[in-house]
C-alpha cells in the first residue's frame, strides 16, 4: 500500500503539474490573440 507520506508527494507534484499547465494555456490563449490579431490587420 502507498504510505501517507507518498500520497502527499504525488498531489503536491500533481499540483504543480496544474498550476504549469494553466499558466502555459493562458499563456498559449494570449499568444495566438496577439498572432491572430498581427495577421488579420
Amino acid at each position: 500500500m502507498s504510505s501517507e507520506q507518498d500520497i502527499k508527494a504525488a498531489r503536491e507534484t500533481y499540483s504543480g503539474f496544474l498550476s504549469l499547465f494553466k499558466l502555459g494555456a493562458i499563456i498559449t490563449v494570449l499568444v495566438t490573440a496577439f498572432v491572430v490579431l498581427l495577421l488579420a490587420s
